[in-house]
């Protein structure tokens, strides 16, 4: 098989979607994939997939949540210019969805909320559909979305501590 740098976006785009369809999200070949996408799209959109990990990963060992602002500026991006390449199908959001499941992580951006949400950790309903359609696309059963939302939240700073005993 050719290298998966040789194949073009579209391509790429229809494979993963393929293994979609078919439940396939935990084969290797998927997993490569999504990386694959998550490279090209930080070429394209200017914000930083492992800055923002970085970020993330902090704030779970922290047990704060950070805002989509303070994703843009770890990138070293205005949030005029980050703002419409963050959330939606393919935006920042949905690739940092793709490269934690691809690594084996928790859903990092569950802790990535708007801003009246930094104190509570709970997401808007807006940004909630968005964090839910990521998770479904990735093959997540989820039955009530706020109280998926909270368990993966609250998976993320269980995570955090397990990095903080170890790290």
């Amino acid at each position: 098989m050719a290298s998966l740098t040789e194949k073009t976006d579209t391509e790429i785009d229809q494979w993963i979607r393929n293994h979609e369809q078919k439940g396939a999200t935990s084969a290797p070949l998927y997993l490569q994939l999504l990386e694959e996408r998550a490279r090209r799209s930080q070429e394209k959109g200017h914000l930083n997939i492992d800055m923002s990990l970085e970020l993330l990963a902090q704030a779970a060992i922290e047990q704060r949540c950070v805002t989509y602002g303070d994703l843009a500026k770890a990138s070293k991006v205005e949030w005029s210019q980050a703002r419409h390449r963050m959330s939606g199908a393919n935006g920042h959001l949905d690739r940092l969805l793709d490269v934690c499941h691809a690594r084996g992580l928790p859903m990092l951006p569950a802790i990535c909320v708007n801003e009246s949400g930094r104190d509570t950790g709970e997401l808007e309903a807006s940004a909630l559909g968005g964090f839910v359609a990521g998770a479904r696309r990735l093959g997540v059963a989820i039955a009530e979305e706020r109280f998926f939302h909270r368990r993966a939240r609250d998976a993320c700073w269980q995570w955090g501590r397990e990095q903080s005993r170890t790290g």
